[in-house]
């Protein structure tokens, strides 16, 4: 399959024939290639700028991301397709911090996507994937189209998920560990508990097994602090006093886990 035909049109489900300006299916729809190289594909009552993440969350998160802090996920990302070849999804995308490191390997055609066009505009800067803006729950490729796909910290859509996948396909989703961010639990709660590890429940996909990833980081200023904060969601539940001793810290050492599943399309 010609990998420019693998996305589709999110209004007939036609293959979409990508140009250098737009990409049109046999029915007329089209969609304009933006300045940055990616294709809105979101079929909604609200704007792409309206859904997903806000631009200052965005900018956040690309920041604290290129800082190196999650380097050890990345690295592990890319060591376990370093091997590999063929087609690759990163589901929920963001703004492509891990696409583009998966994307360095010449033998992958990488494609990402997220609800957030201000994420995606910022993944399109780091390149070395095809990028477009998408809602989970109808992503706008063919069936049976991709070798492997990603999934970090996201919604699970099996259906979704096991349709894109070829026969056989992988699927790496990345939970959090026990301990991840263990000091910043810490320092907001008094009494914090450990996660608890649950992995996705699926009748589609069979589980092949886990490999976990740990390390220490130095969180260097208040900034990459509030950051980390905001990409978890402890941020959306947490009260102001409790929020208030957080971001007092100037420093903070935290331990960083995830648990990364290998899942196999039957």
């Amino acid at each position: 399959m010609d990998h420019m035909s693998l996305l589709c049109c999110p209004v007939c489900k036609a293959a979409l024939t990508v140009g250098e300006k737009t990409a049109v299916c046999r029915n007329g729809h089209s969609f304009d290639r933006a300045r940055e190289g990616y294709y809105n594909l979101l079929i909604s009552g609200k704007s792409g700028d309206k859904t997903g993440d806000s631009k200052a969350s965005a900018r956040s998160r690309r920041d604290f991301l290129s800082k190196g802090y999650y380097s050890v996920l990345k690295d592990t990302l890319t060591e376990l397709f370093s091997k590999r070849s063929g087609t690759v999804l990163d589901i929920c995308c963001g703004e492509g911090y891990y696409t583009a490191a998966l994307g360095e390997n010449p033998a992958l055609s990488v494609y990402g996507f997220d609800l957030s066009k201000e994420m995606i505009r910022l993944a399109a800067k780091r390149g070395n994937a095809r990028y477009f803006v998408a809602n989970l729950a109808a992503i706008p490729v063919a069936d049976a189209s991709f070798d492997a796909a990603v999934h970090l910290f996201a919604p699970f859509h099996e259906p979704e998920f096991a349709r894109v996948l070829k026969p056989g396909g992988q699927l790496y989703t990345v939970v959090p560990g026990k301990k991840h961010l263990w000091e910043l639990k810490e320092a907001l709660y008094d009494a914090p508990y450990e996660n608890d590890e649950k992995l996705p429940e699926t009748s589609a996909l069979m589980l092949q097994g886990t490999r976990n990833v740990q390390a220490r980081i130095h969180l260097s200023c208040r900034e990459d602090i509030e950051a980390v904060f905001q990409m978890t969601p402890y941020y959306y539940h947490t009260g102001e006093k409790d929020r208030a001793k957080l971001l007092a810290l100037d420093t903070l050492d935290t331990e960083i886990s995830f648990v990364i599943a290998e899942y196999t399309k039957k």
